[in-house]
């Protein structure tokens, strides 16, 4: 069963200043992350806000570190080891064994995360436009279904510039949010315990872990592979830093934005939607077509990450893969409501993440001891 990993040409950007590559790396590593648990803010509800300041910052810290060291880790190895497979990361942190069960989880989590944006665009559908949620789901399936049938050729340039542009409007609606109730934020830490949350752990701390531990599941493969697209091993640490800070920043100030607002965002499934509806329905109708663009960025590396896996990109089999896929990804994602799906998918696989960020600072450690070249 063949492993397959785009070509340069695939995944490499074209742009041709050190800045401008730098920022394209960030984005496509912004844009991967933010999907519908973030574009939507259900994700940020459950793994940040739920837990008040602990949350919102505790949380928020914990996995800016994290973040940074795994992102900047993905990308240098994968500049310099420029593995023929992707997939192999898993064997270089984790040996043979453990290195195959991960290779095999993280597709299937990928395709598991794949079903939790088709969710989350019925949710938006359902929850905004109140159209069926059918029809979301179905639709955002077709359209990235399309995406991946045609292969993913500059990749990195087209979800590169959506990806920051989605991250800076969800900052200034989380801003906005704390701005219309400064003290709505003390407020909500003091109502928390009387509310029922969902939340995705029993403490702030483990939330943390978890939401690493997922995100690095998506990661590895495709920043690996994009990694061995850089010039530099400093070009490429560069560029991951600066995505991986990004997302955290946004990650705390949106946290905020919850909180000042937790009466009204509490049980709902999609937040987000909940505040731009109290500034405005207009802004909220923009805050929508946001949000799609933010699932789409997402659920399409999503996909094209598992059929590659099994065939090679805009081969007739990979085409064919990639419709089943879609298919059977919209079936199972409108079984459950959005932020159930969140709950489930994110959180367990989050754990199982925690232990791949175990081994990965074993094996940085003991590469440092020895001082070992990469």
């Amino acid at each position: 069963m063949p492993d397959r990993t785009a070509t340069r040409a695939g995944l490499g950007t074209t742009e041709k200043t050190n800045f401008l590559r730098l920022a394209t790396f960030a984005g496509a590593i912004i844009a991967f992350l933010i999907g519908s648990g973030f574009a939507t803010g259900q994700e940020i509800l459950q793994y940040f806000t739920s837990y008040g300041y602990w949350g919102v910052f505790g949380t928020g810290l914990l996995v800016l570190a994290l973040m940074t060291y795994v992102v900047i880790e993905f990308f240098v190895v994968g500049q310099a080891k420029k593995f023929e497979k992707p997939s192999r990361i898993f064997h270089y942190y984790c040996g043979r064994y453990l290195g195959t069960f991960f290779d095999f989880f993280s597709i299937v989590f990928v395709f598991l995360s794949f079903t939790v944006m088709v969710s989350g665009a019925g949710a938006v559908f359902e929850e905004h436009y109140g159209l069926s949620k059918y029809l979301g789901g179905i639709g955002l399936a077709l359209a990235v279904g399309i995406s991946v049938w045609f292969g993913l050729k500059s990749l990195v340039d087209v979800i590169g510039k959506i990806g920051p542009l989605i991250v800076v409007i969800a900052i200034g609606l989380g801003i906005t949010g704390i701005l219309r109730n400064p003290q709505g934020i003390s407020e909500g830490q003091a109502l928390l315990p009387g509310l029922e949350l969902t939340q995705a752990s029993s403490s702030w701390f483990m939330a943390g872990l978890s939401y690493v531990g997922f995100c690095m599941l998506w990661l590895a493969a495709f920043l690996t592979a994009l990694g061995k697209t850089a010039r530099s091993k400093k070009e490429a640490a560069a560029g991951g830093a600066m995505g991986a800070a990004a997302f955290s920043v946004a990650c705390i100030i949106v946290g905020l934005g919850l909180l000042a607002n937790i009466v009204k965002v509490g049980g709902t499934e999609i937040p987000m939607l909940v505040l731009a509806r109290d500034i405005s329905p207009v802004l909220a109708s923009g805050i929508s077509v946001m949000i799609l663009a933010g699932i789409y960025t997402t659920a399409v590396p999503l996909l094209w990450t598992v059929s590659s896996r099994f065939f090679p990109d805009s081969t007739p089999r990979f085409k064919y893969l990639t419709i089943a896929l879609a298919a059977l990804g919209t079936v199972i994602g409108l079984v459950l409501p959005f932020s159930q799906m969140v709950n489930i998918v994110y959180v367990i696989n989050g754990y199982v993440g925690v232990l791949l960020l175990v081994l990965m600072l074993v094996k940085t450690g003991t590469r440092l001891v020895r001082r070992e070249k990469l």
